[in-house]
């Protein structure tokens, strides 16, 4: 299939089913949705624990149980899969090239690299932090590398890992989205290893005008930038989006340990119970939840609310029984995590939704595109890589 040929009929899956991924049912106590679509809401509410982690762990499993429930699945599935990019064999990097690389990070890094043609321009690398990626290519590739980076500090660690690699790495340090960054795409092969947002869209939207020799892209955080609306790429996408809604398609946490998961588990229970508290104050209603200090979360669930309470204006009773309130953001985090297996059924055809409207900008701006996944989603959910060639 074609990359606009998939990219309309995710389009079409998407819009017709809107109801189903738009809906926050941490907001939303029952979307609108469980009305149109009982059996499905009944079915994802009446799973127990192990069944619903079984579902959560396993993709396979989650969609066979969706078949029956939700045809468009099956479809959505098909559409989001594409192959592994061609590797190529790459000389091994040395030593040199581990220092002060997180082992994950490094694995990302070989497999970007390792899966895309060899450069044939002098590379640069978008939002390069380090600049590890682009020492990995200068030493594979035999090309020097430019590093664009905005965070002073990590200007200053590139270039001392550079120096020290013994590699030939000019450090830029300016902000990508600052039009005078883009002049150093000009005749480069352009690297953007999960550049966020707005800083690997920016790239999209002057490729017909900066002269690249060719970008090799793996976006991330699609949500950054687009807080008041999604601005899109190529000349079909007609899908309206908002940066709320563009967090669904990285609400994978495949790669979250499990101290991780606990703690993010007991966040959610903690605001869903003040939620319930401020909604038996106030009345039931969709209310904006803003990000939380990380110290209001190591005390005891009580103080929080107080923390959170004084924040907002809510006057509280004189007596508020918390392992109440505290018990009911249990009650309510099993109800959300069950009712979000639905709306996390679309995130992956949203992300490719994504990816595939950068692959059409680049198209529409001259360049031979190809996407396919560069690694398993276990070792990075943000897995897909667009490779566009003049």
């Amino acid at each position: 299939m074609q990359l606009r040929q998939r990219f309309l009929a995710l389009q079409s899956a998407l819009d017709a089913h809107q109801p189903l991924w738009r809906a926050s049912p941490f907001y939303e106590r029952r979307p609108v949705w469980c009305a149109h679509w009982p059996a499905l809401a009944e079915a994802a509410l009446g799973l127990d624990e192990a069944q619903f982690e079984h579902l959560s762990d396993n993709g396979e499993a989650l969609q066979a149980w969706l078949t029956p429930l939700l045809p468009v699945a099956t479809r959505l599935e098909a559409l989001c899969d594409l192959p592994a990019l061609p590797p190529r064999d790459l000389p091994p990097a040395g030593d040199q090239f581990n220092w002060h690389i997180p082992q994950r990070k490094r694995e990302q890094i070989e497999a970007f690299a390792a899966h895309g043609p060899a450069a044939g321009a002098p590379l640069l690398e978008w939002c390069a932090g380090k600049g590890h990626l682009g020492r990995r290519l200068a030493l594979s590739d035999g090309q020097p590398v430019s590093s664009v980076e905005i965070d002073p500090t990590l200007c200053e660690h590139a270039a001392h890992l550079a120096a020290r690699a013994d590699i030939q790495q000019t450090v830029l340090c300016a902000d990508a989205l600052e039009a005078g960054a883009r002049r150093h795409v000009r005749d480069h092969t352009v690297l953007a290893l999960h550049a966020c947002g707005e800083l690997h869209r920016t790239l999209v939207r002057h490729a017909a005008t900066d002269g690249a020799h060719s970008y090799r892209i793996a976006p991330c955080c699609y949500y950054r930038g687009a807080q008041a609306g999604y601005h899109p790429l190529n000349r079909d996408a007609d899908l309206p989006l908002d940066g709320h809604t563009l967090r669904l398609a990285v609400t994978e946490t495949v790669t979250a340990t499990p101290r991780i998961r606990r703690r993010l588990a007991r966040d959610q229970a903690w605001k869903l119970g003040f939620i319930a508290l401020r909604n038996a104050l106030l009345g039931d209603a969709i209310r904006p939840f803003r990000p939380v200090p990380p110290t209001w979360l190591t005390g005891e669930f009580a103080d929080y609310g107080r923390f959170l309470a004084a924040r907002e204006g809510l006057p509280l009773p004189d007596t508020v029984d918390w392992a109440h309130w505290l018990a009911i953001g249990e009650q309510r985090r099993g109800e959300v995590r069950r009712l979000e297996l639905i709306r996390h059924a679309f995130r992956r055809g949203l992300e490719m939704w994504l990816v595939l409207d950068v692959a059409l900008g680049l198209e529409e701006a001259g360049f031979t595109v190809r996407v396919g996944t560069f690694c398993d989603r276990a070792l990075t959910p943000r897995n897909l890589l667009v490779l566009a060639e003049r």
